[in-house]
């Protein structure tokens, strides 16, 4: 799971030409009241709230002011909708930056791969203005080992590095990071790609940590490939007496986790690696007491990881479900049976995320025993349409009446009837995250062969609560004008392989007033349902349209009209037609970038 920044301000929203002045107008800004200011200061520094404190720094100059000085974390959404010296010469007392580069979509390999969203620029302009810069969260960002390198050589109190679904950087970054940042509790690397082209290249970067007890409190390498010097990772947790989360790779054998558990029993979160035997690693002539070592681990409340598991080696961790809140399967092809053995002690449960594979029958054993559950997570193991797909509206029903608290859900299947949807929306109320993915183009309730109109209707309807919304199946005008006349606090909003005309996305657009985030592929909207949002794209994070029925001259009348915006056409290179195959649109407080690769025009 990643880290909710909800809480953060969001750079990319506030808009920085100062409140109340015009370009070229001569307006001055009247001279601060200092007592006035101080007050403010001493005010604004509780202020958390993202969204407060962007509408508390256009109230005047004095909060314009104030805010800027008393901003210690920005949450910048696009790393695109503003230049690095703009940022660092507004805000002069920042600890913590969180910057998000390519959006979700790059993730299904929809983009460029050298799209952009680098992280250089940023980085030398943060190393120049902040040198007391504390924490660095990136999502969906190129990092190189170069970035790396100059970040930890630049911020002498650095504490935490997060990188997300990040590429672009080696073993090498990572061992200056280890071997200069002295003070580093959090070195996460989640879903990101390390590279590295062959062995000959990967450093023992875990040797590069500091003699001498360290102050670690999370370590997180899942999705590094290359193996690690275990030794010194070993002696490296053993002098971590900080070290509450552990989430280890794929190398890492059932043995070896044996024996980091007993050197860090204190251990809340674990990511156990492969789960597996290895023959690599001698483990005596005798079988090793997993289920003592996790008995041991008294405060742990969350296990991932289980890349190749053993089902054997399953009942190790019976001893600790009973305080468990957090569950990862998500790399784990378990059955229903291996499933039910382990979700029978976890009545604690409250995050769950697993593979098809479980089945139906499985998702019934956690309605049955999870009644704390908030949030599910069912991926597929695969995607191909033909297949009937192991979990259907069976299980997605059986969860909505054992689970009443649910909060989030993400469900892909390949069947899914309005009358399951209809009764998650009765019995889950509370819901704020509503993602359901059938998989397959314009899905109808195989029951009645309607479309799904009256299951989303009844989400948007019965759930008051809800900020984020997944559509899809077959869907008419009707779903859409139900989006939009109840869906008034939806920020995010994907649709995939659904709609009608241009009408359903002209409701959403003019209905729905907190859109943020709009993502639509493969899907039958055209010129006429982008031209309708024109009042409202300023207001949004970006668009982004894959797949649809747009047309190179609508879309630079947009441009032409909104001159603030960036949209940005990619099309493939052979491609010279006028039809627009992705259309990423996005605020802008710079000029465009000027980093785009070939396949990426930017309209004017």
């Amino acid at each position: 799971m990643t880290e909710n920044t909800n809480h953060l301000p969001d750079l990319s929203r506030v808009i920085i030409s100062e409140p109340g002045s015009c370009p070229g107008s001569g307006y001055q800004p009247p001279l601060p009241d200092q007592a006035l200011e101080i007050v403010l200061e001493n005010v604004l520094q509780f202020l958390t709230s993202r969204r407060d404190r962007s509408a508390a720094s256009v109230v005047s100059w004095s909060w314009y002011r104030a805010e800027a000085l008393t901003r210690s974390e920005l949450f910048i959404g696009n790393c695109y909708a503003l230049s690095p010296r703009r940022a660092t010469s507004r805000f002069g007392r920042v600890r913590s930056v969180t910057i998000k580069g390519k959006p979700r979509f790059a993730d299904f390999d929809l983009m460029p791969v050298d799209w952009g969203a680098h992280f250089s620029p940023w980085v030398v302009d943060l190393a120049k203005a902040y040198p007391w810069l504390e924490k660095v969260h990136l999502k969906r960002m190129s990092v190189t080992d170069d970035d790396l390198v100059l970040l930890s050589e630049s911020f002498a109190g650095f504490r935490e590095l997060v990188l997300v679904c990040c590429e672009g950087f080696g073993t090498v970054g990572l061992a200056a990071v280890a071997s200069n940042c002295r003070l580093l509790r959090v070195l996460d690397l989640v879903e990101s790609v390390v590279d590295a082209v062959d062995d000959d290249e990967v450093m023992d970067w875990i040797s590069c940590f500091p003699e001498g007890q360290t102050h670690l409190e999370s370590l997180v390498f899942e999705c590094v490939e290359w193996p690690v010097n275990f030794k010194a990772l070993e002696n490296l947790v053993a002098r971590s007496p900080s070290l509450r989360k552990l989430r280890l790779n794929s190398n890492v054998s059932i043995s070896q986790l044996y024996r980091l558990m007993l050197r860090a029993p204190h251990l809340t979160h674990l990511g156990t690696g492969s789960f597996s035997a290895s023959e690599a690693v001698a483990v005596g002539d005798h079988e090793l007491d997993y289920a003592s070592a996790f008995a041991a681990c008294k405060s742990l409340v969350c296990l991932s990881g289980f890349r190749v598991i053993f089902p054997d080696y399953l009942p190790a961790i019976y001893p600790v479900c009973a305080n468990l809140t957090s569950l990862n399967f998500s790399y784990a092809d378990i059955n229903a049976n291996q499933l039910k053995s382990v979700i029978c002690h976890c009545h604690k449960l409250q995050t769950l995320w697993v593979l098809d594979s479980v089945c139906d029958e499985g998702l019934q054993a956690v309605a049955a025993t999870c009644k704390d559950l908030r949030e599910l997570r069912v991926f597929p193991v695969s995607t191909r349409e033909e297949n009937d797909g192991p979990v259907s509206e069976v299980g997605f029903e059986a969860i909505s009446q054992g689970c009443r608290k649910l909060q989030a859900i993400l469900y892909f299947c390949h069947r899914m009837t309005n009358a399951a949807v209809i009764a998650m929306s009765k019995n889950c109320p509370d819901l704020v995250v509503f993602r359901l993915c059938i998989i397959g183009r314009y899905q109808t309730d195989p029951e009645t062969h309607e479309p799904m109109d009256e299951g989303f209707g009844a989400i948007v309807k019965n759930c008051k609560k809800l900020t984020r919304l997944a559509a899809s199946g077959l869907l008419t005008d009707r779903a859409f004008r139900y989006i939009g006349t109840y869906g008034k606090l939806i920020r995010t909003l994907s649709i995939a392989f659904a709609g009608d005309t241009d009408l359903g996305l002209k409701y959403v657009l003019e209905g729905c007033p907190n859109l943020q985030k709009l993502e639509i592929r493969d899907s039958p909207f055209g010129d006429e349902a982008l031209c309708s949002g024109l009042h409202h794209f300023y207001n949004m994070r970006f668009l982004w349209m894959s797949s649809c029925k747009l047309t190179r001259q609508a879309c630079q009348e947009v441009a032409q009209t909104l001159p603030r915006l960036v949209l940005e056409v990619i099309n493939n290179e052979e491609d010279k037609s006028d039809d627009i195959q992705i259309l990423y649109m996005y605020r802008s407080l710079d000029r465009p970038r000027d980093d785009a690769p070939k396949a990426v025009t930017i309209l004017h």
